[in-house]
């Protein structure tokens, strides 16, 4: 008598898992658009072949973060991945929520700037405001907000917390009541550093351009945007 029972095999095309590359995969259903699914005993994860959505490729993010920093908007970004600007503005905000700020060391000096942009429109004002580290040129911190003390505090409150040595900005009034005067400084030159970073971040970022079509829709994507390209 012949035995026609068989046990789960292997019949992926990859002939095997895209997370983990193991090879032990065997058959999982189908999805709801009746493609075949495989699950991989190694890593416990269900995948497919080929997928109808190429936001689900694993290269997307890294791809995304990659042509933000470049300078692409939304809708260039979508078109090269080809996705959609609604799956990618969630994809965004998503990369940003899982990026941890950077540890920062004690006693070093920083130069502080605010750069200009606006929401929707030109006359909805917002200003970027951040802090580098002179030493390495790296961004510490940063905060988008009206020009108030509310805003600046938000960076000024992290480099309390990291027991500046030297702070340096470019004698906006509000700083004289925000920083203590033994670690405030306001010299011809002193903020060069931060000022040349400006200049490419509005070279790198399509959104922040002088002189471009482009502009920023809300703020929490300008956000996500500036926390991929400065810590990512």
């Amino acid at each position: 008598m012949i035995n026609y029972s068989t046990s789960c095999f292997k019949v992926s095309d990859t002939q095997n898992c895209p997370k983990c590359k193991s090879k032990t995969i065997i058959k999982n259903g189908f999805t709801k658009n009746k493609k075949q699914q495989y699950y991989c005993k190694t890593c416990v994860t269900r995948f497919i072949d080929y997928y109808t959505n190429r936001a689900c490729l694993p290269s997307t993010n890294q791809s995304i973060i990659l042509l933000t920093k470049e300078g692409l908007g939304i809708r260039s970004t979508a078109r090269v991945l080809q996705i959609s600007t609604t799956t990618l503005l969630k994809r965004i905000i998503a990369i940003a929520k899982n990026i941890p700020q950077p540890i920062i060391s004690k006693h070093k000096t920083y130069e502080v700037d605010e750069m200009r942009s606006f929401i929707k429109r030109k006359d909805k004002l917002i200003w970027i405001v951040y802090a580098l580290e002179r030493e390495t040129k790296r961004v510490v911190s940063f905060a988008i907000g009206a020009r108030t003390n509310k805003t600046l505090n938000v960076v000024l409150h992290t480099l309390k917390l990291a027991k500046a040595k030297t702070i340096y900005t470019d004698g906006l009034k509000h700083y004289q009541f925000l920083i203590e005067k033994k670690v405030h400084k306001v010299t011809r030159f002193a903020t060069n550093h931060i000022e040349r970073n400006n200049l490419s971040i509005r070279t790198h970022l399509k959104r922040l351009n002088r002189k471009t079509i482009c502009y920023s829709r809300s703020s929490l994507v300008l956000l996500c945007v500036l926390r991929i390209y400065f810590w990512s």
